[in-house]
């Protein structure tokens, strides 16, 4: 059946035919990993993992390379600022090195928790210089790139068009909040392509231009090319990276190659909270650590994700999590019944229901219409292992982990405690919530004393009384 995808670059929904047929290649841009990945970095990435489990429910093969972003990401897209993985290690008092390893290490504990794929490559910017060194000189050669007394720059007056993703007017094109005049730039919205670093910067590589370290642009490219070639077939984001960071990407792919690298491109909208934008000083950049600790499971959240299409604005709540973690009880406690049916349902009935399903997600990810399938299965008054089947079938996309709906139903089932009981399991919540593991470790020792035992697992805190 045809897949339609809809492609920022064209600005409408398109048939997808693979440039090749061995494997779809995929690009998509992961995390910069100097903090915690909140809620709305997720979305994005659950957006990725639904592309991906919808071409393979298709029958195709996958190779699909995510960034890690651990050097070369300035505050500003403007090129201004400090790079986020020096400002983290200097507030943090370690080396960046540590940094990335440590939000790395949970940001795929996190993509775990969610039933996120992982991609078949995975590119750290720091083991990938080399790359990035030779198609910055390629750009200098090609007369693309010129030098300045702080880096590299790409002249974007070379180019036939830019910019040709966002399609607005160059005067519009603001890199970041605003463009500082730089007099050493032949355009102001010319972009770093290599920094030259200051004597105190820790991360810095020898170059042909001194000791320096890579924008943050560049990354991308020169992995993107290395691993799928000058040309692929889908590029994944943000919206936040539609006016720059893709901008400059295909900006950079041109100049060295005269190609834009990949055919089509697609972009995840916003996530919204109570209304309004995400953003450390709002203090409503919530982890999935902060979302268990209000009773709300990470599958609960994907969940939550599934009742909007990813090119619309999704509105988080405590709310509607509290809302989606009950939705998901019912979604399980459907699914068992369903296992445990008798009843025989006509094959003509599995394959309609098979039929619009594919359909369904075939046109560009519909994946609220898909869950509306996969409620009128469960709610059908007829219960069979025949709908269990196809909804684990279905399951191959949703990645809600359906096989194991008796084991979480079997966790989540109340124990009566006693107040005291109940106020240490929420002073040791809090404590984790805090970082404060010496507290929790105390706490759950306490418990222990009283005769509970505390499990700290991927799906939340369980209490057992011994």
């Amino acid at each position: 059946m045809k897949i339609q995808l809809y492609n920022t670059l064209t600005r409408e929904k398109q048939e997808f035919h693979p440039l090749t047929e061995e494997n779809v290649r995929i690009y998509s841009c992961g995390p910069t990993v100097y903090s915690y990945a909140h809620i709305g970095n997720f979305r994005a990435y659950l957006f990725m993992d639904s592309l991906r489990r919808v071409l393979k429910y298709n029958g195709y093969n996958l190779k699909h390379v995510m960034n890690i972003t651990d050097v070369g990401h300035l505050e500003s897209d403007a090129d201004e600022g400090e790079d986020k993985m020096e400002k983290a290690a200097r507030k943090e008092n370690k080396d960046p090195y540590e940094i990335a390893k440590y939000y790395s290490d949970i940001f795929f504990r996190d993509m775990e928790r969610l039933k996120i794929e992982k991609p078949e490559i995975i590119a750290k910017a720091t083991d990938h210089i080399k790359e990035m060194i030779e198609f910055v000189k390629g750009l200098v050669e090609k007369g693309y790139a010129y030098e300045t007394s702080r880096g590299i720059y790409f002249d974007i007056s070379k180019l036939d068009k830019y910019p040709v993703l966002s399609n607005r007017k160059l005067d519009e094109q603001i890199a970041g909040a605003r463009v500082d005049v730089d007099e050493e730039k032949r355009n102001p919205y010319d972009f770093a392509l290599w920094i030259k670093a200051p004597e105190n910067h820790i991360m810095k590589w020898e170059s042909p231009w001194g000791l320096s370290y890579p924008g943050w642009h560049i990354e991308c490219s020169a992995m993107g090319r290395k691993y799928l070639g000058d040309e692929f077939d889908i590029h994944t984001g943000g919206i936040d990276h539609i006016p720059t960071h893709h901008e400059n990407e295909i900006a950079q792919s041109k100049g060295l190659t005269g190609k834009i690298p990949a055919k089509i491109w697609m972009h995840v909208e916003f996530l919204q909270v109570d209304g309004g934008k995400m953003g450390k000083s709002l203090g409503n950049t919530y982890t999935l650590d902060e979302l268990q600790a209000k009773g709300i499971e990470p599958l609960a959240y994907k969940l939550f994700c599934f009742t909007a299409h990813y090119r619309a604005k999704l509105n988080f709540t405590f709310e509607t999590g509290l809302a989606s973690q009950k939705a998901l009880m019912r979604l399980r406690e459907g699914f068992v019944k369903q296992q445990e049916g008798t009843d025989e349902i006509e094959e003509s009935k599995i394959k309609e229901y098979e039929d619009k399903f594919l359909a369904t997600i075939n046109d560009d990810l519909n994946m609220p219409s898909a869950m509306g399938i996969v409620w009128e299965i469960i709610r059908n008054e007829k219960q069979s292992k025949q709908f269990a089947n196809l909804l684990l079938k279905f399951d191959e996309v949703l990645g809600l982990d359906l096989a194991n709906s008796k084991k979480y139903l079997e966790m989540a089932k109340e124990i009566d405690l006693p107040e005291e009981i109940n106020n240490l399991i929420e002073k040791r919540k809090q404590a984790r919530l805090e970082k404060n593991w010496a507290l929790s470790d105390e706490i759950r020792d306490e418990l222990k004393e009283k005769g509970y035992i505390v499990k700290d697992t991927k799906e939340g805190m369980t209490v057992e009384k011994v």
